[in-house]
């Protein structure tokens, strides 16, 4: 059952504009009204967050079943609001018209992360984990396989301290960078060591570039929770950012982008969309990069890079592409989210297979590193508690 903004307000006792701050914070979910202009809120929703605020934070508060809209951890660092994606209160799609990669981490960080790492250690460093006969075939792997390297040398990672976090993080973004694309990592941009590697000249560099700004950070999904879980215990920015690692290379996560390479490269070659899309909801699997909760109306992200590829010389062959996108939305019901511009993005410039997910991983390992910082901080272990609903133990 669906009410009114100011129903839901009144029943909270909030202003409406506090509305929109809980759907952003995953409290709250709405629906689209009548009016195009005025949204719905889900009554058991408000239900739930009026049980909450009458409960309060009592220790007896009984424990109740796993909700995926509940877990909550407070951040300075991004928010989704009236479907627009913000970094510390700029807007994410106003920032990747002109910002790279580096300044976002400068603005996450909240430290000086201009200082690069010390290419020269870090290229000796790198040298030896990126023979090429030695290395997984998947860009996630590859990171899998450098992170784990290069942290079992990395001494001053220990150090948990803001600025060595810093420290610490520069070079984890250049680590990832080099093991996407097997090259050894320079002074440049990342996202122009990428294009350099992939051979894509300036064009594709800027699409890469907002890609990679768009993709920074998005409050907290299941990689970013991770990687706090595992910084709250104490561990190095390695352990997390390899914990997050794991958690992105799911299917429902940042594997969703692979899956995209596949779909559109399959129905490219084949010409046949029904077919693919029949064959996959015949076998029960979920149609990759459509829909975002978080973005009802559409994930503005995926509309910025969509943009900008029209912009450029390779909008002809974006054409098939973005036709296949719009017509599985109109099979579907869902639009394209980032994932699908990612992957997208990887088939019209022709980069190496998974090179989307590749990204993906090298833009969001930014924000990860901001999370740990903020975990950090707290000096407060991540614990949730579980309600157990298995056999109870035998009465005496």
């Amino acid at each position: 059952m669906l009410i009114s903004a100011q129903e839901a307000a009144r029943r909270l006792g909030v202003k409406p504009a506090t509305l929109y701050a809980y759907v952003s914070r995953g409290l709250l979910r709405s629906s689209p009204g009548p009016d195009s202009r005025e949204r719905r809120y889900y009554v058991e929703d408000v239900q739930r967050l009026m049980g909450q605020r009458h409960r309060g934070r009592s220790s007896e508060t009984p424990l109740k079943p796993f909700d995926k809209l509940t877990p909550v951890l407070d951040t300075s660092l991004s928010l989704i609001e009236n479907e627009r994606l913000y970094y510390r209160g700029k807007d994410a799609s106003a920032l990747a018209e002109t910002a790279d990669l580096e300044a976002v981490a400068q603005l996450l960080w909240g430290l000086d992360a201009s200082e690069p790492p010390k290419i020269g250690v870090l290229r000796r460093e790198l040298r030896s984990l990126l023979v090429r006969s030695r290395l997984p075939a998947t860009a996630m792997e590859r990171a899998l396989s450098v992170l784990v390297g290069l942290g079992m040398k990395d001494v001053g990672a220990l150090d948990i301290s803001p600025q060595a976090v810093v420290r610490t993080g520069s070079r984890l973004v250049s680590a990832l960078a080099a093991s996407v694309t097997t090259t050894l990592p320079n002074a440049v941009p990342v996202h122009r060591q990428l294009a350099n590697a992939w051979g894509i000249g300036e064009q594709g560099a800027d699409l890469v570039r907002r890609c990679l700004v768009l993709a920074a950070d998005h409050e907290l999904n299941a990689s970013t929770y991770v990687a706090r879980c595992i910084a709250s215990t104490g561990a190095s920015p390695y352990a997390a950012v390899v914990g997050a690692l794991g958690a992105l290379s799911g299917p429902r996560h940042g594997g969703e982008t692979s899956g995209v390479e596949m779909l559109l490269r399959e129905v490219l070659r084949t010409a046949d969309l029904r077919g693919a899309i029949a064959s996959r909801l015949q076998r029960g699997e979920r149609i990759p990069g459509f829909g975002q909760p978080l973005y009802p109306n559409g994930d503005p992200r995926a509309a910025h890079i969509f943009d900008a590829i029209k912009a450029t010389r390779y909008a002809r062959q974006s054409e098939a592409p973005l036709q296949i996108a719009r017509e599985i939305s109109a099979l579907i019901g869902s639009r394209p989210n980032v994932d699908f511009a990612l992957g997208l993005l990887s088939v019209v410039l022709k980069l190496p297979p998974g090179s989307g997910l590749g990204i993906f991983l090298v833009a969001r390992s930014v924000g990860w590193i901001a999370h740990l910082m903020e975990q950090y901080a707290t000096a407060t272990i991540i614990r949730p508690r579980a309600r157990y609903v298995g056999l109870l133990p035998a009465q005496r």
